[in-house]
């Protein structure tokens, strides 16, 4: 059947060009582009990434259409170089392309199965209890849910972040729409920007950090750019909130045995992968798993504590009576496999397909072509300052991945820019970030794309200080 096919195929792609070493890995000739299977690709990407944009209209999970296109790019990939007579460039292309991911896979898996555990055992619920509890006017909460998001987003992720402090802000504001829309646009710009200058903060800064651009305590040479990115729109919406005091509202949460243990676990792991990048010379994923069996043997203890608990008071059971259980209920002991089955994987899937869509188009040489146009015709700065506008249109995970296969030549302080402008410039947009798009969905009706849009240009005003801060402050590395 293949050697009925490969002659029809020889027709359309006649005269296909070499291909040149590059990174590690095969890539085809720049020409590839107008060739009708690179088109294809191309048009695969472009169909695929639109039924992303429009996933909350359709109610189509996006990891989907870019699986479905990656494959499909795949085939195209393979069927090209067999027509040039070469079945081996293909194989080991994906292969690096699947390695990108498996690094990013096991250290996204770790981390959101930490988070998980902590949302468990009640971590952010008692810090919400907390907050709501304290009868703090609009202003003060406004300013104290955008300042614990620029913090809280560089150790979890922004997305966490933006969902745990939107809803603080939703049980504060109550009715009051301006001021929770308001809240909510300050969050996103805070957890982007708290995002921006730690490698666990966003999975665009993990890329970077992964791919070794930036070295662990060089991210924050980009501390001060991502807190005035945060403060100028803070700033200017602060005036456009009143002054009124709403009514405490009682709601507290007890941490359940064992939160604050895994709160330092959490730290070490953090630690452990940062020592097995900078000393041992290990993929950060290596570390995150190894913090993930910290998490495995603690999990055991959590649940042998528990089940002796519940064996001599099985009404009040493991919560020691903070949430007394009907007699006879079956209590739902710390299950370490129960919190890995509940991470994000139609995110970790979504990354799967982007990461071998990008890796595709990179073989039909698009992102040559793209490196060439950006940063050899404009210049890196123009080009990264371009990135991070793009990042607010399009994912910026996508984006920036394809800035890294693209591997551009550029200084030490221009990768930092990069890492900057595709952290905070989704924020200009409610769909240009994670963190965004999950807020448009809890508060449904009252911080929506066109409420954003409308404080746009004070988001822009930050985008262009933190760029023209970091040009200042990093001036020696650019």
């Amino acid at each position: 059947m293949i050697k009925r096919i490969l002659p029809f195929i020889a027709v359309l792609t006649a005269a296909l060009p070499a291909w040149a070493s590059e990174t590690g890995h095969q890539t085809v000739d720049q020409s590839l582009t107008a060739s009708p299977f690179g088109v294809a690709a191309l048009a695969l990407f472009v169909m695929a990434y639109g039924l992303v944009i429009f996933e909350e209209k359709l109610h189509l999970r996006k990891s989907k259409p870019v699986m479905l296109a990656a494959g499909l790019i795949w085939v195209l990939v393979a069927v090209t170089f067999a027509m040039m007579g070469d079945t081996h460039t293909a194989h080991e292309a994906i292969k690096y392309n699947l390695l990108e991911y498996a690094e990013l896979f096991l250290f996204l898996l770790a981390a959101m199965t930490y988070i998980n555990s902590m949302e468990e055992r009640n971590v952010f619920q008692a810090l919400r209890g907390w907050l709501v509890s304290r009868g703090f006017s609009l202003r003060v909460v406004f300013w104290l849910t955008g300042l614990l998001a620029f913090f809280i987003s560089p150790v979890a992720d922004n997305l966490t972040t933006a969902l745990l402090m939107g809803a603080v802000v939703m049980a504060v504001g109550g009715d009051n729409k301006k001021f929770v829309t308001l809240a909510c646009i300050n969050i996103v710009v805070a957890a982007n920007a708290g995002g921006a200058f730690s490698p666990f903060g966003d999975i665009t800064t993990l890329m970077v950090w992964q791919k070794g651009k930036v070295d662990f305590h060089e991210f924050f040479a980009i501390f001060l750019p991502s807190l005035i990115n945060w403060l100028i729109p803070a700033v200017c919406m602060n005036f456009a909130i009143g002054t009124a005091q709403p009514e405490a509202i009682k709601e507290e949460f007890a941490m359940k045995f064992g939160a604050r243990r895994i709160i330092v676990l959490f730290l070490l792991t953090i630690v452990t992968a940062v020592s097995f990048h900078n000393y041992l010379h290990l993929p950060p994923a290596t570390g995150m798993m190894l913090g993930l069996g910290y998490l495995g043997f603690f999990s055991y203890y959590i649940k042998k504590v528990e089940q002796r608990r519940y064996e001599i008071d099985p009404v009040l059971g493991a919560d020691q009576g903070t949430f007394p259980r009907p007699p006879g209920a079956q209590i739902s002991h710390f299950d370490l496999m129960r919190k890995i089955s509940r991470v994000e994987w139609d995110t970790l899937l979504f990354f799967y397909g982007v990461i071998l869509c990008v890796g595709g188009l990179s073989q039909f040489g698009y992102l040559a072509l793209a490196s060439n146009a950006m940063y050899h015709d404009l210049g890196p700065t123009y080009a990264n300052v371009m990135v991070g506008i793009l990042s607010a249109i399009v994912d910026n995970i996508p984006v920036m991945f394809a800035v890294l296969t693209m591997d551009p030549v550029m200084s030490h302080g221009q990768w930092l820019l990069v890492t900057l402008t595709a952290g905070v410039g989704g924020s200009m947009l409610s769909i240009g970030s994670a963190a965004g798009v999950a807020l448009m969905g809890t508060a449904r009706g009252t911080y929506t794309f066109g409420a954003h849009l409308k404080w746009m240009p004070v988001i822009a005003l930050g985008y262009a200080a933190s760029i023209f801060c970091h040009l200042v402050v990093n001036a020696a590395k650019m």
